[in-house]
This record gives C-alpha cells, structure tokens and sequence, in this order.
C-alpha cells in the first residue's frame, strides 16, 4: 500500500498538472486548491485512526482497512456536493476566491487518486463495499520479489518526492526563496 507521503504528492502532481495544462485562467485555480487535493490524497486513510480505537475491541487491520473509507461511494458525495454548491455565493480570501464546489472538486481528485492508487499498486479495494464484496485491484506490487516488495512503498514516496520538488524548481523557481 503507498504510504501517505505517494498519496498527497501524487494527488497535488495530478492537480496541478490540471491547472498548468488544462485551466487558461491560473487566477481561477489557485495554488491553494492544489494543497486540498493534497489533503484530500490522504482522505480514505482515516480509517486507520479508526483501527487505532477499533484495536482494543478486537478488531485487526484488515478487518478495517480499505473497507468504509475506500468506496467510490465517498468521491460521489463530494461530487454531489460540489454541484449543489456551484451556484452558492462565494467568499473572498483577499485576492483568491474561495469557491466551495471547487475545493469539493479537489476533495473528489485527491481521494479518488487514492483509490486509484490503492488498487493498481498494492492490494484490492471494494469500491462498492457495504453493498458487494466486489473487489478490484491489478496489485503490481506482487510482480515484485518477495524479498524485495517492502522496500516499493519508500522507493515511491522518495521518488515522488523527487519529482515535486523538480517540477516546484522548474515551473516555480522554489531556488529564488531558499
């Protein structure tokens, strides 16, 4: 499973990639949106701080990890929430506008991205859990050799982390503020 750190990264490399490529009006898409989709990467994964109190009533991780959190259900909530909002009135945080369907929008990427990555690199997950046991996942982690699958998840985070900081360098020139 990626650890938390591939998560938010590979969530805030997806949303900004979107405001580079596909939004012409960057004022409309500010960087801020990018930390929510961030944030949200590591959404599904609160269901650890559940195990965390479920532990002591005999519960074992894989009878709560990628169960309630780790449905297509919790993206569709945010995704009904942003078009219920889109047409709220919007607040002003100086010269950004906070639009609450689009920090929805980011909360759905960001967990969505989540998903996505849970099920093609390690494991499975129920998208559809209460309601089917149905399980997905490609699980490439396993075309791995056993002895050397535990060293995949920090392999990605360092790699990921690498990638960010170039792209940070590259499109914002994070140098000239060290």
């Amino acid at each position: 499973m990626p650890h938390a750190v591939f998560h938010i990264i590979f969530a805030m490399l997806v949303a900004e990639f979107i405001r580079e490529y596909a939004v012409k009006d960057k004022k409309k898409f500010p960087v801020y949106y990018i930390f929510i989709a961030g944030i949200a990467g590591i959404l599904p994964d609160l269901d650890i701080v559940a195990y965390w109190i479920l532990y002591f009533f005999g519960f074992s991780l894989n009878q709560v990890h990628r169960t309630f959190t780790h449905i297509l259900f919790i993206p569709l909530i945010f995704l009904i929430l942003a078009v219920i909002s889109w047409n709220f009135k919007n607040k002003e945080l100086g010269k950004h506008h906070l639009k609450l369907h689009n920090i929805f929008l980011m909360i759905v990427l960001g967990s969505f991205v989540h998903l996505f990555l849970d099920a093609i690199i390690s494991g499975t997950i129920s998208p559809f859990y209460p309601l089917s046991s149905f399980s997905l996942g490609l699980n490439l982690i396993n075309f791995i050799p056993y002895p050397l699958q535990w060293l995949v998840d920090p392999s990605l985070d360092a790699g990921i982390f690498i990638l960010w900081l170039f792209w940070l360098e590259y499109k914002h020139k994070i140098s000239n503020f060290v």
